[in-house]
């Protein structure tokens, strides 16, 4: 199943790369491997598998309507990205830019860029498919950053009985911790004496022009964090973000209610509560 925006990474890329496989999963678990050749330093491509597959975990789980083609990883110098397009292999292409056992690093990029994917290259998000860019491109990101630390925070849990190896369950408190931090940065939080209302309400026009401001990303992905964590289900409701008229400016209470009619209607009222908090 590929989208029909392919861009096909070039095939003598594809070809060279090398894969290594993960253990065998079951049927319901995302299927991912992870090149073998590029930079990991200390990380072997199976450990970095392993806490990809516990990341994105904490999501799928949520999602078991959602249908989905594998997933190969690859190691980028400069940020982690979700191609639009896919290789040869027709696996999603995820690449992310970390290095050695930085576990909680590797699952936050991975999770962002997990949603990514879920509301891109699912079965229903490709249908639903957008210009790469758009005016409400901002919600898309700070949906990803909340699944990252949405995922940081559950593995924070299941890491202390279910970790991806035995002993790494002493490492499950480094993932709170690391969501925790990222939550705690000055630059992450509301000026002091300001609603989140009122600072949506001057910085919204700003998000729409340029859909990467990280700081402001993570300020809103504060807000939508607690709803997420209070009904995880929706996130199912992802893949249905990008349905809708392809238009590039389309004002965010159109974009919400496009999502909402859209989606299944189990998620449509978490829809609702999502759009009010944004002022919807």
């Amino acid at each position: 199943m590929l989208p029909r925006r392919l861009f096909l990474r070039t095939l003598a890329t594809a070809a060279a790369a090398p894969f290594t496989a993960l253990r065998a999963a079951p049927s319901a678990s995302v299927r991912i491997v992870v090149e073998g050749r590029g930079p990991w330093g200390k990380a072997s491509p199976g450990d970095i598998g392993r806490v990809a597959e516990s990341a994105a975990g904490e999501l799928w789980k949520w999602c078991p309507q959602t249908r989905m083609d594998g997933i190969r990883i690859y190691r980028r110098p400069d940020f982690p990205q979700t191609d639009f397009g896919r290789g040869i292999d027709g696996r999603i292409a995820i690449g992310l830019a970390v290095e050695h056992q930085r576990w909680s690093q590797f699952a936050f990029q991975f999770a962002h860029e997990f949603c990514h994917a879920l509301a891109q290259h699912s079965a229903v998000g490709i249908r639903g498919w957008h210009e790469p860019r758009h005016a409400n491109l901002w919600l898309e990101e700070s949906l990803c950053e909340t699944a990252s630390l949405f995922a940081l925070r559950r593995m924070a849990e299941s890491w202390r009985t279910r970790p991806p190896y035995r002993n790494w369950r002493d490492f499950a408190p480094h993932h709170a911790a690391y969501a925790a931090e990222r939550l705690a940065e000055r630059r992450h939080q509301l000026p002091e004496g300001r609603s989140f209302r009122a600072w949506f309400a001057e910085n919204e026009n700003s998000m729409r022009a340029n859909h990467a401001l990280r700081e402001k990303n993570v300020i809103v992905a504060r807000e939508l964090l607690p709803l997420f964590e209070a009904a995880p289900e929706n996130w199912e409701a992802i893949p249905y973000l990008n349905h809708g008229p392809r238009v590039r400016g389309r004002l965010l209470r159109e974009k919400i209610a496009d999502w909402q009619a859209a989606a299944p209607l189990a998620h449509r009222a978490f829809i609702a509560r999502l759009g009010a908090l944004l002022g919807v």
